[in-house]
């Protein structure tokens, strides 16, 4: 059984898997070289548009596997360094990838399941499924997944997440920004989404990504991104296609 399962149709739509079901989706050190390199792939190939990230079975992501924390456990301190920046890079790679990625969570995410959800760009949650930043009940810290779950969360929530280790439900993932959409039918909200995605011109989404990214959004920089955009040629096609009162070539 491969521990990652990646299926795309003709709109160029990626589904991206998590599929150690018995484990509850936990990531050891294959699973995320696998993901690393899938996100990568596929956030250089022109003709992928959307990816949707999910786990297979009962749970989103448990986090890390039992089995890989204690072999780190054994490990010295640069042993464990090195295993850490691996993390570090699938995150970014995820967090960075020029498609959108659209993450569909059901049952658990904990500790880096919730890293998991905090790189996607969208998150929608069944109502039954429960989160929890729990590492501080092993003696551990969230330390890789900080960047990107404070970025979602605030420092706020995360001062009371990352301190307490509680669970929490889907409704608070909601309230405090982890989640955009509470939904009984995941697979049918996920549609709508990826629905709304591809009526945007895929050249303008990940422009509109790294704008988010931006860290300094000065009046130069937005002018000179939005000068870029009006003068490409997705932009004058989407202009055009307005005007005509058509469909842009993108969704032909």
């Amino acid at each position: 059984m491969t521990d990652l399962i990646i299926d795309s149709d003709a709109r160029g739509v990626v589904r991206v898997s998590l599929n150690r079901p018995a484990v509850h989706n936990a990531f050891n050190e294959g699973l995320i070289g696998d993901l690393t390199q899938a996100f990568e792939d596929l956030g250089k190939q022109d003709g992928v548009r959307a990816i949707v990230l999910s786990g297979n079975g009962a749970s989103f992501s448990a986090g890390a596997d039992l089995n890989w924390m204690q072999r780190a456990a054994e490990q010295d301190e640069f042993a464990n360094r090195e295993d850490a920046l691996a993390l570090a890079r699938m995150f970014e790679t995820i967090d960075t990838c020029p498609k959108p990625v659209v993450g569909l969570v059901q049952g658990a995410a904990f500790g880096g399941g919730v890293g998991l959800a905090a790189c996607c760009d969208v998150v929608i949650a069944q109502p039954e499924a429960k989160f929890g930043l729990t590492e501080v009940r092993l003696g551990l810290i969230p330390a890789v997944i900080s960047p990107f779950v404070i970025a979602k969360i605030g420092r706020s929530a995360a001062r009371r997440y990352f301190l307490t280790g509680e669970h929490f439900t889907a409704a608070e993932a909601h309230r405090i920004g982890l989640v955009h959409e509470v939904a009984s039918g995941l697979e049918a909200a996920g549609a709508r989404l990826i629905d709304a995605l591809l009526a945007g011109g895929p050249e303008a989404i990940a422009d509109a990504k790294d704008l988010v990214a931006e860290r300094r959004l000065t009046a130069d920089v937005t002018a000179t991104r939005i000068a870029a955009r009006r003068a490409s040629d997705e932009g004058r096609e989407g202009i055009a296609a307005f005007l005509a009162k058509r469909k842009p070539g993108w969704m032909l």
